[in-house]
């Protein structure tokens, strides 16, 4: 606590959206949020209205995506099939920038790609889990 004021850490919402069934994207998200909103800062990519495979869009969806990775504490992702832009937000976010990312996923480990295991400081099996992770180790209460 800063001056009597909590400090919201920033959680980056990673995971598929190109060609991901219809809604399936957003509502994940959407439980995040309700989840963690009241106690985090949330940086939902799907706030952003670009459109996929526009050439015009294609640069400012990967730069606003990387913006938020840059902007946040920690980077929660959804590893519920393997996406390229996923994968390199992961990436970014932990090898480049030494951020912490929480995972969840329904593959076994033996599943997961190694890379993902590799670059996902932790990988559970669902969103809540997820969720109480960060709660347990990021609570603004522990500033």
């Amino acid at each position: 606590m800063e001056n009597g004021k909590k400090h919201f850490k920033t959680i980056y919402l990673s995971g598929p959206i190109m060609d991901e069934h219809f809604g399936v994207a957003r509502e994940w998200r959407e439980s995040a949020k309700t989840l963690l909103n009241s106690e985090y800062r949330l940086l939902d990519p799907m706030r952003r209205k670009f459109v996929d495979r526009e050439v015009d869009s294609a640069n400012e969806i990967v730069e606003f995506d990387l913006l938020d990775v840059r902007n946040a504490d920690i980077v929660l992702v959804n590893y519920n099939r393997p996406s390229i832009g996923t994968s390199m937000e992961v990436f970014y976010a932990s090898h480049d920038l030494g951020k912490f990312v929480v995972a969840f996923s329904p593959y076994e480990y033996q599943e997961c790609s190694p890379w993902m295991v590799k670059y996902c400081t932790k990988i559970l099996g669902s969103l809540e889990e997820a969720a109480e992770y960060i709660k347990t180790h990021f609570s603004p209460d522990m500033e």
